[in-house]
C-alpha cells in the first residue's frame, strides 16, 4: 500500500508555492500603483483655458470713445493644485495686437473651476476702424493668445516652473459677441504654433 506522506508533502509545497504568488502578485501591484502615482505627479494634466464670453465693441460704442473688450475665462484645474503666474492675454486682428490684460497670480485647487471675467485695454485705437469694420459685417475674428507659467502642488511641494503658450480664434458676431451656430459658444485654447510662441517669449518670459 502506497505511502500518503509524498501527497501530503506535494499538497504542503502547492500551498506554499500558492501564498508565495499571491504575495508576489500583491507587492508588484501595490509597486506598480506607487510607480503610476510618482509618473501621474511628474507629468501633471495642463489646465484648459476656454473663452466662454467676450464683448467687442462696436461701431457705435468706438464713436463713444470706448477702447477695451469684455472677455471672460474658465480655467479647468484636474491637478491636486495649481500655482499660476501672471497670466498675460492679447488679442489680436489679423497680425496686430489691439488689446491686452494681465491676470494677476493666484492659486487653483484640484477640480476646481475658476472664472475671470475682466477688460482688456486698447493697444492702438487705429486699428479698431477696422476691427469695427469687420464687426459690423459680422466677419471679424479675434486671435487671443495667452502666456503664462504654472507650478503644480505634487507631494505637498511646488513643481518647477512649467511654460504655457495657447491661442485660439475667436469669430465674432455683428453684435459684438461670440458668433457660431453652436447654442454653447465656447473657444477653449489649444497649444500656440512656433511662431506664435516666438512672439509671447519675446515678449513675456515664460
Amino acid at each position: 500500500m502506497p505511502s500518503p506522506c509524498p501527497n501530503f508533502t506535494d499538497e504542503i509545497f502547492t500551498s506554499e508555492a500558492r501564498s508565495l504568488c499571491v504575495s508576489l502578485l500583491r507587492f508588484f501591484s501595490a509597486l506598480a500603483i506607487l510607480a503610476f502615482c510618482i509618473w501621474l505627479s511628474l507629468h501633471p494634466n495642463q489646465p484648459s483655458f476656454t473663452v466662454v464670453d467676450l464683448s467687442v465693441p462696436t461701431s457705435n460704442n468706438i464713436q463713444n470713445g470706448s477702447s477695451s473688450l469684455t472677455y471672460e475665462l474658465e480655467i479647468q484645474n484636474s491637478n491636486s493644485g495649481v500655482y499660476y503666474d501672471d497670466i498675460l492675454v492679447t488679442f489680436f486682428f489679423g497680425q496686430d495686437p489691439v488689446a491686452d490684460d494681465v491676470i494677476s497670480s493666484f492659486y487653483q485647487g484640484k477640480d476646481k473651476t475658476h472664472h475671470v471675467r475682466q477688460d482688456a485695454k486698447a493697444k492702438n485705437t487705429q486699428i479698431w476702424s477696422g476691427v469695427a469694420r469687420a464687426v459690423a459685417n459680422a466677419t471679424a475674428q479675434l486671435k487671443v493668445s495667452l502666456a503664462t507659467q504654472v507650478r503644480y502642488k505634487t507631494w505637498g511641494k511646488k513643481s518647477k516652473h512649467h511654460g504655457l503658450n495657447l491661442e485660439g480664434v475667436v469669430p465674432v458676431g455683428s453684435d459684438g459677441k461670440i458668433s457660431g451656430k453652436k447654442k454653447n459658444k465656447k473657444i477653449k485654447l489649444h497649444h500656440a504654433s512656433g511662431k506664435r510662441k516666438a512672439f509671447k517669449k519675446h515678449h513675456y518670459k515664460v
